[in-house]
């Protein structure tokens, strides 16, 4: 039995309704049975909810999670496989349909119930409730560095466990020996004795009539074969050979095709239309208005559709030719005149004011010791709305009729979306099926549904199927933007320069609930913030909140190192002596990153360490300053995920979140003017392109800790590590991004600028 503690007791007393007795009612048993009529199995056997065995004794494993170019296949293919003793090069990967089996109970027991501890009597009855409020909820969301330290951790891993448990069961009575002298060894099972050997396939159909255990014995990392080794992505043959089927790769007979367009302000809806000029182009079927629909979203803010005009034609392309014909007036909202000056000047009034300030920690008399400190310093930062820009537009197809809804997506969410279409449809969820298809990015964009509701709702008023696609201008102005947010930073030193207390103040507080906490040890800490909502749509981007208190902290204490006249990197190691593992890779990047080594002018280092999704990374950037700009020439990342299930799917995602975050800090910005906004497309919001790509060193750290996410901690630390890496080469303390936004050439005499 594990540790029991109060909080663990208490948890359960809540999610099992106050009474053990009453929770093992909840207990998972073999969903196998509800499955088979659900699932096209063609000559397969499924024998639990995530694996299904063919005749020719290939195993499939079937993932509860979206591909968006995370690898997220590969890896819960590499956990499920481990476990189960299945032969790698026999195993295939699936998407799990949008049905409520595969509801993610391992999510809210990985997020809700993270760190607690146990009875290995009650999991089964914990892992029941979490299915109920997950089933409840349309949970299966891919998204928040989840897929691999949740569903992998305890869903795949226990699945592939326990059917390994069940086939040796199976095998033993079937051969009428002990179940201790039956092994299992690249999908087959073996007994000692005899050295008699079958395929899985063979006791197939026996293990489906069984009920699989929620706690059966684990694999110790020791014994990994296929966990912590590189192995083929599932899904890059089909994307390098062109047969990978996208949302826009959908054809249907009788399909028409669809551009929107909606108010420019958030919240305006349509008051006049003039569109005979858009209905003259051939090939145009209808100008139809779609009305505005909310549903609501988990952890987020609802989602509005927004009121929306579209053009429905015979193309894509004259659909979207013809929308730009049409002369549409919009109702005002009172956000006409807002910009981005007037948002960032309520920020201020609003941190100033401290009115309603609500705290995320409070440790010592923070106003005691800033008022008899030696010497004080503050600063404000401050970052703007960003925009997904994912490389694959918004688009969906839908299929509207006689009482049922037919919907291809790509999406990070196929639940909560086949919910949310449902009811907006007026249908029952089982009369909408969702196909979802592999995505070209998501980055938390296509967790919300109001593309795929717009489809459906054309589909519905025209009694035809419809492909509806974003432009691009459409999906950078009516975006969920990481929200724009400003940081106010003081702290306070002795007269040896000793930090003493540490206070932030910041705007809007989301998610994650610990982004803007810090690892190093202040005595006197003070971490607040207020409310300054505005009229701007905002939602879930790579790594949250993450980004913005990333940059805001990681800056700050490098001021903070500099006030102290103390290296950077030793200023940390020295607040980070009681976090061995902090301190570990922030070392382990100073050194591969050779951190003492002298730069020549006009060049400067950097350096960040923050922790998110269960990972810890650290980042050393070196920068050139070339005519008042930056050039990035090298990003050294270490990252230490608990263990590194595909250490080359770790390396890409941390790149990746290298490349998106760095794109951020350099050019990223949405500004608002006359309450709508400016950008519209990459002339005016552009990305990273090859030519200022640096080269990136990644390196992992196994150190044994729980597993945590690699797709979204590479982004966080990249701004901070750049920023300080400017100050190292001009002297000018970067506040604000982008950075192109400044010129940068002012050289180390004059320091003390600011950006």
């Amino acid at each position: 039995m594990g540790k029991w503690t109060r909080r663990a007791f208490i948890t359960t007393g809540l999610v099992a309704g106050g009474s053990v007795v009453v929770g093992v009612s909840m207990r998972p048993g073999n969903q196998v049975k509800d499955l088979v009529g659900k699932l096209d199995l063609k000559d397969g056997q499924l024998i639990h909810t995530y694996i299904k065995i063919g005749s020719d004794n290939i195993i499939t494993a079937i993932i509860p999670h979206s591909e968006m170019g995370q690898g997220v296949q590969t890896s819960l293919g590499q956990m499920l496989a481990e476990e189960l003793d299945a032969d790698w090069d026999q195993l295939l990967t699936e998407e799990a349909p949008a049905i409520g089996e595969y509801s993610m109970y391992s999510a809210g027991r990985g997020y809700l119930l993270a760190g607690i501890d146990f009875p290995k009597i009650l999991i089964p009855t914990i892992d029941g409730a979490m299915m109920r409020v997950a089933d409840s909820l349309n949970i299966q969301i891919t998204g928040g560095s989840m897929s691999v330290r949740t569903t992998g951790a305890l869903a795949m891993r226990i699945a592939g466990a326990a059917t390994r448990e069940m086939l040796r069961e199976s095998a033993a009575n079937s051969w009428g020996v002990p179940a201790n002298e039956v092994v299992t060894e690249n999908s087959h099972l073996i007994h000692l004795g005899t050295n008699r050997r079958e395929p899985y396939a063979a006791f197939s159909s026996l293990v489906a009539d069984m009920t699989p255990s929620q706690t059966p014995s684990l694999k110790d990392p020791s014994e990994y074969k296929i966990v912590g080794t590189n192995k083929p992505r599932r899904d890059i043959p089909a994307k390098v050979d062109g047969s990978l089927q996208f949302a826009l790769d959908v054809r249907l007979p009788d399909m028409l095709f669809a551009s929107v367009v909606r108010s420019p302000v958030s919240g305006g809806s349509l008051v006049s239309i003039d569109d005979r000029e858009a209905r003259a182009i051939d090939g145009v079927v209808d100008v139809l208005l779609i009305p505005e629909t909310t549903v609501g979203s988990i952890g987020l803010s609802d989602t509005s559709s927004g009121e929306a005009v579209a053009v429905v034609a015979d193309s894509y392309w004259v659909a979207n030719q013809a929308i730009q014909k049409l002369n549409l007036q919009w109702s005002e909202t009172g956000f006409e005149s807002v910009s981005s000056d007037d948002i960032f000047a309520q920020f201020d009034r609003d941190i100033t004011s401290r009115n309603e300030r609500q705290t995320d920690r409070v440790e010592g008399a923070a106003d005691s010791v800033f008022s008899t400190a030696d010497k004080v310093i503050d600063a404000d930062y401050h970052v703007p709305y960003l925009a997904h820009t994912c490389m694959e537009p918004l688009n969906a197809t839908a299929d509207v009729r006689d009482g049922r809804a037919e919907i291809w997506v790509g999406c990070q969410n196929p639940l909560g979306f086949r919910r949310d279409l449902a009811s907006v449809l007026g249908l029952e969820e089982e009369s909408v099926t969702l196909h979802n298809h592999a995505m070209g990015g998501g980055f938390g964009r296509k967790s919300r549904p109001d593309f795929a509701i717009q489809a459906a709702q054309l589909a519905q008023l025209v009694g035809r199927p419809v492909q509806l696609i974003w432009s691009r201008e459409e999906d950078v102005r009516q975006d969920f933007y990481r929200p724009a947010v400003q940081s106010r930073f003081r702290a306070a030193f002795d007269d040896d320069r000793n930090l003493l207390a540490w206070e932030n103040t910041y705007t809007n507080k989301n998610e994650p609930i610990e982004a803007p906490l810090i690892p190093y040890a202040v005595p006197t800490q003070d971490i607040g913030y207020v409310s300054s909502p505005t009229h701007v749509p905002f939602g879930a981007w790579r790594s949250v909140d993450h980004s913005q208190h990333g940059f805001f902290t990681e800056s700050f204490i490098d001021e903070v190192a500099n006030a102290a006249e103390k290296d950077p990197f030793d200023f940390r190691a020295e607040l980070l002596q009681d976090s061995p593992r902090h301190l570990a890779v922030l070392t382990k990047a100073a050194s591969e990153a050779q951190w003492d080594r002298p730069l020549p002018e006009g060049r400067g280092r950097g350096i960040s360490l923050q922790e998110s999704f269960g990972s810890i990374v650290a980042q050393v950037v070196e920068v050139t300053i070339v005519d008042g700009s930056v050039s990035v020439d090298r990003v050294v990342a270490v990252i230490d995920p608990g263990l590194a299930v595909s250490p080359d799917g770790v390396s890409a995602q941390l790149e990746s979140g290298i490349i998106y975050g760095l794109t951020a800090a350099l050019h990223g910005e949405i500004t608002i003017e006359n309450g709508a906004v400016v950008q519209g497309n990459f002339d005016d919001y552009p990305s990273v392109r090859m030519n200022e790509a640096p080269l990136i060193e990644t390196h992992i750290i196994n150190s044994g800790y729980d597993i945590g996410g690699a797709g979204e901690p590479g982004t966080p630390g990249i701004a901070p590590a750049l920023a300080n890496a400017v100050f190292d080469a001009t002297g000018i303390r970067v506040r604000q991004l982008p950075l192109n936004n400044f010129n940068l050439n002012i050289q180390t005499e004059e320091a003390g600028a600011v950006a």
